[in-house]
């Protein structure tokens, strides 16, 4: 009868932990530093102690700092305000390199809380990067959070079944491009590296180049939530 009982207990005070999970807040923080002119970043992080706020805050603040990263992409080492100086001190050493070009650098970077639940959280990051070329580069990320563990998920973590999702998923891209004048393969159809979740359904997000040429730009689609609620392991509705 002891065991029983505080099996049971147990059980309760995880049912509790587990209805009570407190609701991360968070707020718009700006980074800069002194004499930054090139630089604008604005992204929701929260001002919570806790060890999830805390992983949260580092992976948001580590894509801010891979899209600052010119010689080396993807690379998140340093801080953001490391970063905003490196990439100042880089145009300044390519400005007195080439004292005569009238070629301007800009970063700015924006970060939206798209979504936000007791069993997830969707935040987008954008970034905008030019440093000289044609034209400049856009690139959006989905970071997805469990809100209860602050662990972060792949895109393979969010569904029970993978190949469900992806034959409606395919349906609502074939309508998305249906009337654009592209040549897109849609036999071999692929999900997009981005995936996340808004109040009117799980977006689907294909960056410039990743599977159409630049003049395309970004394709993007929601799928409503009743059309895959019970393809999802996380509920978005």
């Amino acid at each position: 009868m002891l065991r029983k009982t505080h099996l049971l207990l147990h059980f309760l005070i995880v049912l509790y932990s587990c209805n009570n999970t407190p609701k991360i807040a968070f707020s718009e923080t700006r980074f800069t530093t002194n004499n930054n002119t090139l630089v604008t970043i604005n992204i929701p992080l929260t001002d919570d102690d806790h060890p999830i706020s805390k992983h949260i805050n580092s992976i948001i603040k580590k894509e801010v700092t891979s899209a600052l990263q010119i010689d080396s992409p993807n690379n998140s080492a340093g801080s953001i305000e490391d970063n905003i100086i490196a990439f100042n001190n880089a145009f300044n050493t390519f400005k007195n390199e080439f004292p005569e070009s009238a070629q301007q650098w800009e970063a700015q970077i924006d970060g939206d809380l798209m979504f936000q639940s007791q069993e997830i959280i969707s935040i987008a990051i954008t970034s905008y990067i030019n440093t000289g070329g044609a034209h400049g580069n856009t690139k959006i990320s989905f970071l997805n959070f469990n809100a209860k563990t602050g662990e972060t998920l792949n895109n393979i973590d969010l569904f029970k079944d993978l190949g469900s999702f992806k034959k409606v998923a395919k349906a609502h891209f074939k309508s998305t491009v249906l009337n654009k004048d592209i040549t897109i393969d849609s036999k071999n159809f692929t999900l997009p590296n981005q995936i996340g979740f808004s109040e009117e359904g799980l977006i689907l997000l294909y960056n410039t180049y990743e599977i159409a040429p630049y003049s395309t730009g970004i394709i993007e689609f929601t799928i409503p939530y009743h059309e895959i609620d019970t393809l999802l392991i996380f509920n978005g509705s």
